[in-house]
């Protein structure tokens, strides 16, 4: 349940507990790992590329790791692991036919965390801004966003094809936060990785990491100022950031 207050912007939690987020004006959330499972499409995908090419495919353990840098990188991983670019074979032109496959068909077997679309609403219900930093390109990422009823929750995104420069750049996280109209320090990132910590450091914002993401390195040895086990802990993490870590 949420309720928002006239002085400072309040999130009453489910159990009765009050979580106060007046100092945060934003909050910029990765995609991939964070918000939705997105390692089950991604994997598909990659696998009928390389069954394409000859090459045998990955469980989808193996590839959860791969995930984080964009499409391309996730591509040369996938090559990489199973034997090396093919002779003969342009890598920009099998990135553009991945692309070209994953942007038409971005969800047929993942899903949203749970929890998201309640820390969303809560979020939004007290007035802070939503928005959007991912490494996966723009128009595979509008289009998920829209299939899962996410897009409503973010008036700014910005995909990892948008820019000259992106996560772990800090002109990426920058660039949705002046769209958004606000500052690195009434701002939070939200994200599963090294990238996003490192983004969030260069940039000056705080960093909330989840467990469950798509990482080698578990989340709490990447240096994030809190690191969450599910979506409904993050209006406390946000509460508790509102001290000594602002």
């Amino acid at each position: 349940m949420v309720e928002a207050y006239l002085t400072k912007p309040k999130i009453i939690l489910a159990s009765g507990s009050t979580i106060v987020v007046a100092r945060w004006d934003a909050v910029v959330f990765d995609l991939d790992g964070t918000l939705v499972d997105t390692a089950p499409d991604l994997h598909a995908h990659l696998n009928e590329m390389l069954a394409d090419l000859g090459r045998p495919g990955f469980a989808l353990d193996d590839v959860r790791p791969m995930i984080g840098d964009g499409a391309r990188m996730l591509l040369r991983r996938g090559l990489d692991a199973s034997g090396g670019m093919p002779e003969g074979v342009d890598l920009e032109a099998l990135f553009a036919e991945f692309l070209r496959r994953y942007t038409a068909r971005p969800h047929r077997f993942g899903a949203i965390f749970d929890g998201v679309p309640d820390a969303l609403e809560a979020l939004a219900a007290v007035g802070i801004k939503l928005g959007v930093c991912t490494n996966k390109p723009q128009a595979p990422t509008e289009r998920l966003l829209a299939e899962l009823d996410l897009a409503r929750h973010f008036p700014v995104v910005i995909g990892g094809d948008s820019l000259a420069v992106r996560k772990p750049d800090p002109g990426h996280l920058q660039a949705v936060l002046d769209r958004l109209g606000a500052l690195p320090g009434r701002a939070v990132l939200v994200g599963d990785s090294a990238n996003d910590v490192r983004a969030a450091a260069a940039t000056g914002v705080p960093c909330v990491l989840v467990s469950f993401g798509y990482t080698e390195t578990p989340a709490r040895a990447l240096g994030a100022q809190r690191v969450i086990d599910h979506m409904s802990e993050l209006a406390a993490a946000l509460g508790s950031l509102t001290g000594d870590n602002a």
